[in-house]
C-alpha cells in the first residue's frame, strides 16, 4: 500500500529504536528525566529560544501555548483555514475560556495585516469587546498545500503585533520543512515568533511528541498547563530519545520529500481529469482536484485505496497527498501510474 495519508504515518528508524532501549530515564514531572531534559535543551537551542517543553502532541503544545499567552475572555486571532481553528477541537475555548476569531486565510497561508487589524476594536476600553491577546500563524500551512510563509511577511506580522503589544505564536508543526524549503537556519523563522510549536512525529519520523518553545517564563506556564491537561509524563525519555535522533538526523533529508512531492505533482498534472498547479507545490504536500465527472472526491479516494494508494480529503473536495521518508521515487511513479489507470477506467 502506498500511503500518502500524512507524514504522521512515518515509523521510527532503527537508530531511534536503539535509542529507546538505552535512554536514561527519570520522572519528567519532577524534571528528573535526563533524556527529556536533553531533548528540550536541543530543541530550544535549534530554535534560538530560551526554553522548551516536550509535549505528547502538537494539539496540546498549541493549546498550552495559547492558554499561557491568553487571559480568559480574550481573543486569539487564527486563520480560518488553520489547523488550530479546524482540527484541534476548540480546545482554547473549552479549556481556556478564550475566543477564537477566524481571520481570512490567503491562498499562500498569509493572514493579511488589514484583516488582522479589523479584529482590534477602535475603543479598547469598551466593555463589550473581547480584546485580542495573541496572533497565531501556521508555517508551513497544511490546508494551503504546505505553503511556506515568506520571511518578509513574518517580519511584518511581528512588527504589527509588537505595535499592539500582542505576542505571536507559530504553529510550526512542519517548521523544519519551511526552513529546508527556504534554505535557512530554522532560527531565522522562529525569531519572528514569541512561541513556537513543532512536531517530532511528522516528517522527522519520531513515533510521538511535539515541542513547545519560547521564553523561560512562557515555558514555565506551558509546563503547568501541560500538567493540568493531563500531559505530565513520567519516564518520558522513552518517547524523547527518538526525538533527539530525529533532530540530529532527519532535518536535512526533508529536501528529498520536497523533491518527491514535485515529482508526484508533475506526474499527476499530466493526467486527464486531474487539476493541479505544479508551481504551488513548495514542500511535501500536494493538493489537487479530480475534475472527471465520473468521480466524486469520495469515490476517488475509495477507488484509489482499492488499487493500493491512500490519499485524504482536504476540504472543498480537494485531495491531499503527503510525501514522507517511506515514499520512494519508484513509489511516486507507481502512484502516478495507478491514478492514470483509474482515470481511464473509471470508478471500481
Amino acid at each position: 500500500m502506498l500511503n500518502f495519508l500524512s507524514d504522521t504515518v512515518t515509523l521510527p528508524t532503527q537508530e531511534m529504536m536503539d535509542a529507546i532501549q538505552h535512554a536514561m530515564l527519570g520522572d519528567d514531572v519532577y524534571g528528573q528525566d535526563q533524556t527529556v531534559n536533553e531533548l528540550e535543551r536541543l530543541a530550544a537551542n535549534m530554535l534560538g529560544m530560551e526554553a522548551a517543553c516536550f509535549m505528547p502532541s502538537g494539539t496540546m503544545a498549541n493549546l498550552a501555548s495559547i492558554m499561557a499567552h491568553c487571559p480568559r475572555g480574550s481573543k486569539v486571532l487564527v486563520g480560518n483555514e488553520s489547523d488550530i481553528y479546524i482540527y484541534e477541537a476548540g480546545g482554547a475555548s473549552v479549556c481556556g475560556g478564550i475566543v477564537y476569531e477566524p481571520i481570512p486565510t490567503q491562498a499562500d497561508g498569509r493572514l493579511l495585516l488589514h484583516d488582522l487589524a479589523k479584529a482590534f476594536p477602535f475603543d479598547e476600553e469598551d466593555p463589550q469587546f473581547a480584546l485580542p491577546s495573541l496572533i497565531c500563524l501556521e508555517n508551513t500551512h497544511n490546508r494551503c498545500g504546505g505553503k511556506v510563509l515568506p520571511i518578509a511577511y513574518l517580519q511584518e506580522v511581528k512588527e504589527f503585533a509588537a505595535e499592539r503589544n500582542v505576542p505571536v505564536h507559530m504553529d510550526g508543526a512542519r517548521i523544519f520543512n519551511a526552513a529546508v524549503a527556504l534554505d535557512l537556519d530554522v532560527r531565522e523563522i522562529a525569531r519572528y515568533a514569541d512561541s513556537v510549536q513543532f512536531c517530532l512525529s511528522k516528517g522527522l519520523s519520531a513515533p510521538i511528541g511535539s515541542i513547545a518553545a519560547g521564553t523561560q517564563s512562557h515555558i514555565n506556564k506551558v509546563r503547568k498547563i501541560r500538567k493540568m491537561l493531563g500531559g505530565g509524563m513520567r519516564q518520558a525519555g522513552i518517547a524523547a530519545a527518538p526525538g533527539i535522533i530525529a533532530l540530529h538526523t532527519m532535518v536535512a533529508r526533508l529536501d528529498q520529500d520536497h523533491r518527491h512531492a514535485k515529482q508526484l505533482a508533475d506526474g499527476l498534472a499530466r493526467i486527464n481529469g486531474i487539476e493541479l498547479d505544479v508551481q504551488q507545490v513548495q514542500t511535501n504536500i500536494v493538493i489537487f482536484r479530480v475534475t472527471d465527472p465520473r468521480y466524486s472526491w469520495d469515490s476517488f479516494l475509495q477507488t484509489a485505496k482499492s488499487r493500493g494508494v491512500i490519499f485524504s480529503e482536504m476540504g472543498y473536495g480537494r485531495i491531499r497527498a503527503v510525501v514522507h521518508r517511506h515514499i520512494t521515487t519508484d513509489d511516486i511513479n507507481r502512484a502516478v501510474q495507478l491514478v492514470e489507470e483509474m482515470m481511464k477506467k473509471g470508478p471500481f
